[in-house]
């Protein structure tokens, strides 16, 4: 695969490796044989271990009501047990043989009717419904995936098997124990956890402009100065969780503490400085 490839040939050599996500899980029906994969695919259909869909789960801390999507979803057993625990959600892979599959396993656990399976280009999928979205893709996919990741809502949940997204730090990072894992003589899988953070770069100001907050932003960190009573402070530490915003201006006895909600261009939360709490809400000058 090179940078140079048409992007219909790119699509298509990327369905076989979006099909390393799937696999036949215990109570599914038969999953496909590696053979009866279209020989036009450049990787042929593997398995992901039960262990390590667990815990993909577990990591997103999947909630009844939530909407799961999983991009490259092979015979669906990891929509399927979120289904199980309460989730609802759609699935996407570009063999239609293994989606038809995926549906078969769904309707046989019970859970056809909260987990759907679709034949389609993972680019050409709209996202904006995810509360948790899983992902097992090349690095260089996920790059691509970037702009579009980084623009669904903020705290939405992304687990990616074994890859990240280029210089994009995880918020949580776990290793586990693989020993069925088909791919890798190392039988263990990285997963990732990224929370969507909100946009809070900007000039922040008090409602009652006792307080002025600049903000630059990277990812999820964040850096900058507070201003308060003429005092100018720099930002010392300063991270998002999705809408949530927590940082530290200033050092020692003195410092000042902040945690707040942004939502849109309005921030509301508390400051701690020297045993005192007092309420701060702001807004994001134009």
């Amino acid at each position: 695969m090179t940078s140079h490839a048409p992007r219909s040939l790119l699509r298509r050599r990327l369905g076989g490796f979006l099909l390393l996500v799937g696999g036949f899980g215990a109570g599914l029906a038969p999953a496909l044989a590696p053979a009866s994969v279209d020989s036009e695919l450049d990787v042929p259909y593997v398995q992901t271990p039960d262990s390590v869909v667990d815990a993909m789960l577990d990591l997103a801390a999947v909630q009844a009501g939530e909407y799961v999507i999983d991009l490259g979803a092979g015979d669906g057993r990891l929509l399927i047990e979120a289904a199980r625990r309460g989730a609802q959600g759609f699935g996407v892979d570009i063999d239609p043989r293994l989606v038809e599959l995926a549906n078969r396993n769904a309707s046989a656990a019970g859970v056809g009717e909260r987990a759907r399976f679709l034949v389609q280009d993972l680019f050409d999928t709209d996202l904006s419904r995810a509360d948790v979205l899983t992902v097992y893709l090349l690095p260089a996919v996920n790059a691509k995936l970037l702009p579009t990741v980084l623009a669904l809502k903020p705290g939405t949940r992304i687990v990616s098997h074994d890859y990240g997204f280029g210089d994009w730090q995880p918020d949580r990072k776990i290793t586990v124990e693989a020993p069925n894992k088909p791919v890798n003589a190392i039988k263990t899988s990285d997963l990732l956890l990224f929370v969507v953070p909100v946009q809070a770069a900007g000039h922040w100001q008090g409602q009652d402009e006792a307080w002025t907050l600049e903000l630059t932003q990277d990812f999820q960190f964040v850096q900058g100065h507070l201003t308060v009573g003429g005092e100018r402070l720099p930002i010392t530490e300063g991270r998002l969780n999705g809408r949530q915003l927590a940082l530290r201006a200033g050092e020692g006895a003195t410092a000042i503490t902040l945690d707040a909600t942004i939502e849109g261009d309005k921030l509301r939360g508390g400051a701690q400085r020297q045993g005192k709490t007092l309420e701060w809400r702001g807004h994001r000058l134009p």
